[in-house]
């Protein structure tokens, strides 16, 4: 806290609370923080637990804090119990909740247990280290806690996406127990302020590629700069603005070196993080943008807001083949569905550049299509709806 998501911040903290629904938010603090026990807005009450010390100072402290929260959680005022993603905090909620009598509901926004271990076993193939084994070695026992004794004793998971929906019911978990909730835009918010397109400086001129979201390593970012050389082929003007940063410092130069390697400082640059309203207008003035999504378990069960955004836009857009950009696209008709290859990307790219004015036609019809089935305002009505549905029961 406070936290970026916007899954939390504008879906429990806008608008659920307009269809009665209001959150107690138990989270985490920055490092270094103190303690926030005030309101938070939107919220019914923000609670953070110490940021001093080191890390297991931190984390004991966390927990104390989800502890005290539990326990305090009366019946009379609460009525569902909730955890999102961290299953040893998850299966202390679903004791303490069933004690008390209280429903019990798990999100799964991201498979932490699946990324924690494929990390861990890459680490030790390539540095080995007790460090990493213990690490595989919580992934492995969360994993175990998880599927076997917290979603099973949930009354209600709520998922990522269809693609997570679909495993989780290979995983056992009843379908009545289990709702999609992808993610989705603010839409009343874009409404109220239109974004104005702004160009980065220096770059007024040329075909302009954005990127909008994290610069993480497993994003594989390397691959549209390569596409990027092959569009240049065809628009020797042409750039990459990456709108984001990754986890690290270390992580950040690494990607500006393989970008220097590719002899093409000049036609990419990395903005860091950015407010919304400062990205969007960035983010307005490219003549297309990209979502991509490595394909594997991990990621295919996620649900990109990049995509989401672009189309709320109206911005003509390349995505490849994850599941729900898969779905999105071919529901709406208003971007481009394309391989997970960097040749296809670039392909996907160039037919972008080909025309323009056609492409901008094209990509008209994505803010309704947001509007329609991916604005919070949609998706806040459905997530109430089922809270209505399980207490009822």
């Amino acid at each position: 806290m406070p936290t970026f998501r916007v899954d939390v911040t504008t879906l429990f903290g806008d608008y659920l609370p307009r269809h009665g629904i209001v959150c107690d938010l138990v989270g985490k603090p920055v490092a270094g923080a103190l303690p926030d026990r005030g309101d938070g807005a939107g919220f019914a009450r923000v609670r953070t637990s110490s940021g001093q010390g080191g890390r297991l100072r931190r984390e004991a402290a966390f927990l104390r804090t989800c502890f005290q929260a539990l326990c305090a959680a009366r019946r009379a005022d609460c009525d569902v119990v909730q955890v999102r993603d961290m299953v040893s905090i998850g299966l202390l909620a679903l004791v303490i909740a069933r004690l008390k009598g209280i429903p019990f509901v798990f999100w799964v926004s991201f498979l932490m247990c699946e990324a924690r271990i494929a990390r861990a076993r890459a680490q030790l193939a390539a540095h080995g280290g007790l460090r990493n084994r213990l690490i595989l070695l919580k992934g492995l026992l969360e994993e175990r806690l998880l599927y076997r004794v917290v979603l099973p004793g949930a009354q209600h998971v709520f998922v990522q996406s269809e693609a997570m929906l679909q495993m989780m019911l290979e995983k056992g978990i009843p379908r009545a127990r289990l709702s999609a909730v992808p993610m989705g835009v603010d839409t009343q918010a874009l409404a109220a302020a239109p974004v104005q397109a702004e160009r980065p400086q220096g770059w007024q001129d040329g075909p302009l590629i954005a990127y909008l979201g994290t610069l993480d390593p497993s994003r594989q970012i390397e691959r549209m700069v390569e596409a990027l050389a092959i569009v240049r082929g065809s628009h020797p003007d042409a750039r990459l603005l990456l709108i984001g940063s990754a986890g690290s410092p270390a992580e950040t130069q690494a990607l500006q070196a393989h970008v220097a390697a590719s002899g093409l400082d000049d036609a990419v640059r990395i903005t860091g993080w950015l407010p919304s309203r400062q990205a969007w207008a960035l983010l307005a003035s490219a003549d297309v943008a990209v979502s991509y999504f490595p394909r594997g378990m991990i990621h295919d069960t996620c649900s990109p807001t990049k995509l989401l955004e672009y189309l709320a836009l109206g911005m003509p857009v390349v995505a490849n083949d994850n599941p729900d950009q898969v779905r999105v696209l071919e529901e709406c008709g208003a971007g481009w569905l394309v391989g997970s290859s960097t040749q296809a990307m670039a392909e996907g790219l160039l037919g972008v550049l080909a025309d323009p004015p056609a492409a901008r036609a094209r990509a008209a019809g994505g803010p309704a299509y947001i509007e329609a089935g991916r604005s919070y305002r949609v998706i806040a009505a459905a997530v109430a709806a089922q809270y209505r549905r399980l207490l009822q029961r």
